[in-house]
């Protein structure tokens, strides 16, 4: 009896030690798989990467406008328009300081052809949309060219017109969108003031004669205007700053 108590009491003894190493084992695994689990719970999750805008480049713009990049077919600006955007004559506009949205909207008008020019839209064939912004930075950045108005017998008449428009005609007055100083609102009116008369008359003739198509805007303004009257607020705003 007693040799089978005591067989007994081992078999407790090591039914209870089988019990406490699973126990044991359980618990190692356990804190063995929450140590694995807290570093993936901490990982932060992957975030799609949202591509930047290119970064505008005035050098690069700079570069091209005056040197132009014969590998690519690109002729310089520098040519007709001048060193820093103030050309020489009113054949070709002053672009200095003018609002960089306006001009890379032109240059692209110009590409698509909405607007109608046979030198600027092969200049333009051969630009990229970052090649645009990059000299229309360049340019808005120059310091702006002043000019004065040479007839003194219509300037009276241009200012009434650039700053009172014509009532009777349904034309609105200049400086509501290209402010009192010729200043214009950037990506919304070019700038004017100080712009050669001959170029500012030419653009109007144009918009007027159905030539140049991309502001309606402009077209019907233009439309109401006569050839003197034209003449005398493109004079008016060469001498506008």
């Amino acid at each position: 009896m007693r040799q089978t108590s005591q067989i007994s009491k081992l078999t407790s003894l090591r039914a209870g030690f089988a019990v406490l190493s699973i126990f044991a084992l359980i618990g190692v695994s356990g804190a063995a798989f929450a140590a694995d689990a807290a570093p993936m719970a901490a990982a932060p999750e992957a975030k799609a990467e949202v591509p930047g805008k290119p970064k505008v480049d005035p050098a690069a713009g700079e570069a091209l406008y005056s040197n132009g990049d014969a590998t690519r077919g690109v002729t310089a600006c520098i040519t007709c328009h001048g060193p820093k955007g103030q050309s020489a004559i009113g054949t070709w506009p002053k672009l200095s300081a003018q609002h960089a949205a306006y001009l890379t909207k032109q240059l692209k008008n110009f590409k698509e052809g909405t607007r109608a020019n046979p030198i600027m839209m092969g200049m333009a064939a051969t630009l990229t949309q970052e090649d645009m912004q990059n000299i229309s930075a360049f340019l808005s950045k120059q310091p702006i060219s002043q000019g004065v108005a040479q007839d003194k017998e219509t300037i009276a008449l241009g200012q009434s017109i650039y700053r009172g428009g014509i009532a009777a005609k349904g034309v609105p007055a200049c400086a509501a969108c290209h402010s009192p100083t010729g200043a214009g609102i950037p990506a919304q009116y070019p700038l004017l003031g100080g712009q050669w008369a001959e170029y500012s008359n030419a653009q109007l003739l144009a918009f007027r004669e159905g030539v140049r198509t991309n502001s309606s805007q402009m077209t019907t303004i233009a439309s109401k205007l006569s050839d003197k009257e034209m003449k005398a607020v493109a004079d008016y705003i060469a001498g506008l700053h």
